[in-house]
């Protein structure tokens, strides 16, 4: 279990509100992403946007297979739903990703103004959606984004240490 001090600096240590049972099918689609990611030898995070209870987009890591750093699933899913919906903007939209975003990922949520992001594990390491940092919910940022943190966080977690695992 992730813990976290509910103190909050810049949004540091602020655990995301808990998750209804309408979030369970959302990380559902993106765990089928991540487990499609690790059958290709990547690190296993996906992501799917929903909008009024539908997929509009999914995605997963795609680093290795396009030989490019910044092929995250959040933000290809982002891309992906942005094109299918044409629009700019995700306001009435929820991104669920399997692992708490990263800088760039975090970054591109809020400039999509993705209305709510759903992750389930936290990252100690690099996440910023709460643990390092908290770039969707900073006060300084032009767009806030509804943050709910550990939807199927042991699903998604294990997942992850599994394929590490096999890597060592």
């Amino acid at each position: 279990m992730h813990k976290k001090t509910g103190k909050g600096d810049e949004g540091r240590g602020t655990r995301p509100r808990p998750a209804s049972p309408d979030h369970q099918v959302g990380m559902a689609a993106a765990l089928e992403e991540a487990r499609k990611a690790a059958s290709s030898g990547e690190v296993p995070v996906g992501a799917a946007v929903f909008r009024d209870g539908a997929v509009v987009a999914r995605a997963h890591n795609e680093t290795v297979t396009r030989r490019d750093p910044t092929a995250h699933a959040e933000l290809l899913a982002v891309q992906q739903a942005l094109r299918a919906l044409q629009t700019d903007r995700l306001g009435d939209c929820t991104l669920y990703v399997t692992l708490e975003p990263c800088a760039q990922c975090a970054g591109a949520i809020v400039l999509a103004k993705v209305g709510r992001l759903v992750f389930g594990a936290y990252d100690d390491k690099a996440g910023m959606a709460g643990s390092m940092g908290d770039v969707p919910r900073h006060r300084g940022v032009n767009h806030q984004v509804e943050v709910i943190g550990g939807v199927k966080e042991d699903e998604c977690g294990a997942l992850l240490r599994a394929f590490f695992a096999d890597k060592r």
